[in-house]
């Protein structure tokens, strides 16, 4: 009987356990959850200097673990921007998935489902996060792109 009873308190804490992480899981992403327009986006150019680039954007969070982000250039290049992976074609990017947070390294990771640019999708895009006030800002967790992002809570 008391090895039942240990079984049932095993198994109870394990779903407490569960339970709990489900909750700050949840916590975290009502954190991401809603609208957010982009504020400065800066990256490096071809020569690696790093500059601002004019655009404008949105990234959406559901708080079921869902994402979209759009970004539009004012004035794009004519070539692509520098860096090991485009995320734009024409000064243009758009792509949609969902995405799973790790508070303990503060980043998220957005699995790409649909993108205007094809080759990212079916890939998991790492991401450092920050909030700070009303702002979250995302950086890339590649130690080989040197781009951040500062998005504004609608």
């Amino acid at each position: 009987m008391k090895n039942i009873v240990a079984i049932c308190l095993v198994l109870l804490t394990a779903g407490m356990s569960a339970g709990q992480e489900r909750n700050g899981m949840q916590a975290i992403q009502t954190k991401f959850a809603g609208a957010w327009r982009l504020i400065s986006l800066e990256r490096p150019d071809a020569t690696g200097n790093v500059h601002r680039v004019d655009c404008s954007g949105l990234f959406v969070f559901t708080g079921d673990g869902h994402a979209s982000v759009q970004v539009m250039e004012r004035s794009p290049l004519t070539a692509p921007s520098a860096g090991p992976q485009q995320y734009s074609a024409g000064g243009y990017e758009a792509s949609w998935g969902t995405y799973k947070v790790d508070e303990s390294t503060h980043t998220f990771t957005f699995h790409i489902q649909g993108a205007l640019v094809r080759s990212l999708i079916g890939k998991d895009l790492p991401r450092t996060y920050e909030f700070s006030a009303n702002r979250l800002i995302v950086k890339s967790t590649r130690s080989d792109e040197h781009w951040r992002v500062v998005w504004e809570r609608y």
